[in-house]
């Protein structure tokens, strides 16, 4: 008689062999806890080119903060928990309460009290802008839908200042570093946030088709009081404290600052409908709102209110540049990152020669999209100077269009390099590919800002030639450069067409200006990879298809971090 089977120790011997399937090798790991600033050399020698080095020591430390693997955490649960509407308390008083998260509360709070809203204009100077811009790129690095009411923060200063009466009033609690996230009156508050309520559903981008009206409530005219009735079909950030938008008065279409709550304490009738269903900036509320009386101050001159949402405008294109430069920056560094610890066919992914070139091209797309940015930031510090006015006026628009359209495409390149590992949804790249299309449509999309190009060249012709001043600063540096430009040159020349060519010449300006910046800036290898690449059949090659005798390796060492 055979003997009786231990069932409970074949369950033991099965139970230890499912544990045990494989050992977990040859696979990347969490990119954590690492300097943004101090292990971004492009970064740091934007801040000195551009005269911002007096803020070295703030910005390591912002660095070190925003390179925190707590701090990364944020972004990622403020993305997963979205923002939620309540339009009504349980009393069924109205309150059009937007909630959310702890995590974006604190990326706000973080943002605000380092003064991502308002240092240029507390403490002007040279350099201001640079760097502040450096603070935006690496926030935006961690988290970036938060920063559409930071930069609307940031810009509304400008615009508010055309009426000085109205900017005594507001600025001060604008500026403040600080933040607020209750929905109280202002009155009750010590800094406020802005949001912007400008776009209605049928006009889209064109905003002088705009319904909205503005009744006086009793003198008229700038800094004066009116009722707002009409609709807004995307209000950015509708939870702040305050909004610039635009009405139709007796005189044309003028600016207002709408306050969310009454100066009785009562809840002014801006009224939110639904918040916006979005497939990317999902930390961030978009909201249809209908105003129903709402009280606004004008801003500006009445009927010249595109006039004076220009110049705040430009600062947030501005931002858009810098927002899309830092996405571009953190999918190459994830990519460099993952293909650093992962091997494949017998070597190392960053080894391979082929992945060397998608990785090399990656880095080369990110330096030339933040030393673009970086100018254009040292072109609003001295705007004061005609020529340089002149660039942030043509520069905000081309580089606006050129950098975040090319986010996208450079957001997917850098994904596919973790293979399917990309498309996970613990994975960075799902929210980071999401987002990436986003700021080529905020602020006017790609033919708004290419129509703007020829616009700004029309009402001021001078400006084509600070321009061509501008990109003739690296001429001998580059033979094909230097070809470039002088075909587009000739391109100007022919003045048949341009609203039907514009994108092709804003392309063109685009690529010649970040050329002519790295050959003047950037080490010789990258200068002439991007010039090889770029200026030799513009639209024919993917990322990934640089040209023999490019020096790869050293491409990717200037743009990898050590974590």
């Amino acid at each position: 008689m055979n003997a009786p089977v231990n069932v409970f120790a074949v369950a033991t011997k099965a139970e230890q062999s499912l544990a045990s399937t494989h050992e977990v090798v040859n696979v990347a790991r969490e990119l954590r806890d690492y300097n943004l600033f101090t292990q971004d050399a492009v970064l740091q020698q934007a801040v000195q080119r551009e005269a911002a080095g007096w803020a070295q020591d703030e910005l390591t430390a912002f660095g070190a903060l925003t390179g925190q693997a707590e701090y990364r955490e944020l972004g990622i649960v403020a993305n997963h928990v979205k923002p939620e509407l309540e339009t009504h308390d349980r009393f069924g008083n109205r309150i059009d309460q937007v909630n959310f998260h702890p995590a974006y509360h604190q990326l706000m709070k973080v943002a605000f009290e380092h003064g991502l809203h308002s240092s240029p204009w507390t403490s002007p100077g040279p350099g201001a802008q640079v760097a502040r811009a450096a603070r935006f790129y690496m926030q935006a690095q961690v988290e970036a839908g938060h920063g559409c009411p930071v930069s609307m923060s940031h810009a509304a200063v400008a615009a508010l200042r055309a009426t000085p009466e109205v900017a005594k009033i507001w600025e001060p609690k604008i500026t403040a570093c600080a933040y607020d996230q209750r929905n109280v009156p202002d009155r009750d508050k010590q800094a406020l946030v802005v949001g912007m309520a400008m776009t209605e559903k049928q006009g889209g981008s064109d905003v002088r088709s705009n319904s909205t009206q503005a009744f006086p409530v009793g003198a008229e005219g700038e800094g004066q009081l009116y009722e707002l009735v009409g609709h807004k079909f995307f209000v950015s950030a509708p939870m702040s404290d305050v909004f610039l938008t635009l009405a139709h008065t007796s005189g044309g279409l003028s600016c207002f600052l709408m306050p969310r709550w009454r100066p009785d304490g009562t809840k002014n009738p801006l009224q939110i409908i639904r918040l916006k269903r979005k497939m990317g900036n999902a930390s961030n509320a978009t909201s249809e709102t209908e105003l129903r009386g709402a009280l606004g101050w004008m801003v500006g001159p009445e009927g010249k209110g595109i006039r004076t949402i220009i110049d705040m405008v430009a600062m947030t294109r501005f931002d858009c540049m810098i927002g899309s430069s830092a996405g571009q920056r953190i999918a190459t560094t994830l990519a460099i990152h993952h293909c650093t610890h992962r091997a494949a066919f017998g070597k190392q992914l960053v080894d391979q020669p082929l992945m060397q070139n998608v990785l090399a091209d990656l880095a080369l797309e990110s330096e030339a999209s933040l030393t673009l940015a970086m100018r254009i930031g040292r072109a609003i510090d001295h705007r004061a100077d005609r020529a340089e006015e002149l660039l942030m006026r043509f520069g905000t628009a081309a580089g606006k269009y050129w950098i975040c359209k090319r986010t996208p495409n450079h957001a997917y390149e850098a994904m596919e390099c973790l293979g399917g590992s990309g498309v996970m949804e613990d994975s960075p790249f799902p929210r980071l590919f999401r987002e990436s299309p986003v700021n080529a449509i905020w602020e006017g999309s790609s033919n708004v800002q290419c129509l703007d190009v020829l616009r700004a060249f029309g009402k001021q012709p001078e400006g084509l030639q600070v321009y061509f001043a501008e990109v003739m600063k690296a001429k001998g540096g580059n033979a094909r450069l230097d070809r470039w430009i002088a075909d587009l040159r000739q391109e100007f020349a022919d003045l048949g067409d341009l609203e039907f060519r514009s994108r092709g010449l804003v392309d063109r300006m685009a690529l010649a200006l970040q050329a002519a910046l790295l050959v003047q800036h950037a080490p010789a290898f990258v200068a002439d990879a991007f010039c090889a690449s770029r200026l030799d059949g513009l639209g024919e090659r993917n990322l990934g298809a640089l040209p023999r005798g490019v020096d790869c390796a050293a491409i990717i060492k200037r743009a990898a971090v050590d974590a």
